[in-house]
Order: structure tokens, then C-alpha cells, then sequence
């Protein structure tokens, strides 16, 4: 159960880097930030294609990441 669980923990560490690593750029400076995060707040910023499923990924690996690290605590917690 232990072995499974840290393979599980890799796997889900291992895709989240890779996803969040080949996410696009949302904006450009400070600048960006403020006029970016209202033209996403109005809908003017619609994720398409490879970043729409690159989004979906990184919350599919941010979930397992989470899981599998509860998970291995509780099982190396109920081991010792």
C-alpha cells in the first residue's frame, strides 16, 4: 500500500510539472496583471484547444497530487 501510494505521488508530481510547464503565458508584467484578470473577469479570455486541456490536466494532477500526499500520510501514520 505504501509502495503504491508514493508511485501514485510521483506519477501525479511528475505530471503536474510538466503540465504547468507547458501552460502558455496568461499576461506580461504588472501591467498585464490588472487589464488580464479583468479581461478573464468579463469573458474576453477564452481558453482554447491545447491550453483548455492543459487547465483540465493541471487540475486533474493538482487532485491526485493531493490525494496520493493525504493518502501516504495517513498510511505512514498508521504504520508507525
Amino acid at each position: 500500500m505504501v509502495l503504491a501510494a508514493k508511485i501514485l505521488l510521483v506519477i501525479a508530481s511528475i505530471g503536474l510539472i510538466i503540465v504547468v510547464l507547458l501552460q502558455s503565458g496568461k499576461s506580461a508584467g504588472l501591467s498585464g496583471a490588472i487589464g488580464g484578470g479583468a479581461e478573464q473577469l468579463l469573458g474576453k479570455q477564452k481558453a482554447r484547444g491545447i491550453d483548455a486541456l492543459l487547465g483540465k490536466l493541471t487540475v486533474v494532477f493538482g487532485v491526485l497530487f493531493m490525494i496520493s500526499t493525504i493518502l501516504l500520510g495517513y498510511v505512514l501514520r498508521a504504520a508507525a
